[in-house]
């Protein structure tokens, strides 16, 4: 069976080789917004450093034959149903049992939610000390105490203590920025590559929008992991 390399950040991981438009079977349930504002221009991360951040917003296998990418936004409601209520049930039926490599990609809208890039950064901190998973339950689970906030930095440390972060290591990457290039370059290269509402997945190269229901999910995955199991039993 193969094995996946790194998943390159935004375009690179939405050119992925895939089995086309996957059926768009309700629109996208929070509203586009506008490009993300662009960073000063900066030289490209370099690709040992996104794929530790990546590896640490990665669930699954890397021998899983079908990878679904997220592109999300932390204070968009519809990103908060999906990661309660179908998440959950992905990880059981298809993270869990070797079908899906589950991969988190960062789509601030700050024209929309304000808040959302500090919360990117919490999380994207948080993956520094391998905690990203944690942070992002709690991010969504408490969304409605921090997204109102003029400042929401203090009550992100709070959180930061319940996903048992390390506080000084924490206040480190918040205060040196250590990465803010990486979600803003990840943003702008996801905005490019046409994912301009959240939540929206990529599934296998398909994309496919909105906090769809598990109902939805299950036939689109069934197809498609059956399709790919298929395909690498005749190639080996």
């Amino acid at each position: 069976m193969k094995r996946w390399s790194a998943i390159g950040i935004g375009a690179v991981a939405i050119a992925a080789v895939g089995l086309g438009t996957v059926a768009i079977v309700r629109g996208s349930r929070d509203a586009s917004a506008e490009a993300p504002a662009r960073a000063q221009a900066r030289p490209p991360l370099r690709q040992d450093v996104q794929s530790t951040y990546l590896a640490a917003r990665t669930k699954g296998s890397p021998d899983a034959p079908v990878t679904v990418l997220e592109a999300s936004d932390f204070q968009c409601p519809y990103c908060r149903v999906f990661a309660e209520e179908t998440l959950p049930l992905l990880q059981r039926e298809y993270i869990d049992t070797g079908k899906i490599r589950f991969v988190f990609l960062n789509l601030p809208l700050p024209s929309l939610h304000p808040n959302a890039t500090a919360a990117h950064e919490f999380a994207m901190c948080a993956a520094v000390q391998n905690r990203f998973w944690p942070a992002h339950d709690l991010l969504y689970r408490h969304q409605e105490a921090w997204a109102g906030l003029n400042d929401p930095s203090e009550y992100f440390y709070q959180l930061g203590d319940s996903a048992a972060l390390d506080r000084g290591q924490l206040a480190q990457c918040f205060d040196q920025g250590l990465v803010r290039d990486i979600i803003q370059q990840e943003a702008e290269q996801n905005f490019r590559s046409g994912l301009r509402s959240t939540p929206s997945f990529v599934i296998e190269g398909g994309r496919m929008p909105g906090a769809q229901p598990i109902e939805v999910w299950r036939p689109i995955l069934d197809s498609i992991v059956a399709v790919k199991r298929s395909q690498e039993s005749g190639l080996s």
